[in-house]
């Protein structure tokens, strides 16, 4: 399932029996500018025992770091994102 929040899609999903994860992506689907690299998705969190916990946590991952991840300037598109 995903959730849309301040321009971030996040997916949760099952990992393991009770073990949920979380992805962000960029909502226009542009790559993360992170140190440098390109990255089209950030998984963040731990193992919660619950997709809302992990979609909380991923929440307040974006509130810590959206102010370093850069968007990339045109140039940047022709690098080679890690996958």
């Amino acid at each position: 399932m995903a959730f849309l929040y301040k321009g971030y899609d996040i997916e949760s999903f099952e990992a393991g029996k009770g073990l949920w994860h979380a992805r962000i992506r960029r909502a226009d689907l542009q790559p993360f500018l992170i140190d440098g690299a390109l990255f089209p998705k950030v998984e963040v969190g731990l193992a919660w025992p619950s997709q809302d916990a992990a979609v909380a946590d991923a929440k307040q991952h974006i509130d810590r770091s959206e102010d370093r991840w850069s968007e990339p300037e045109a140039a940047e598109f022709e690098m080679q994102p890690f996958l």
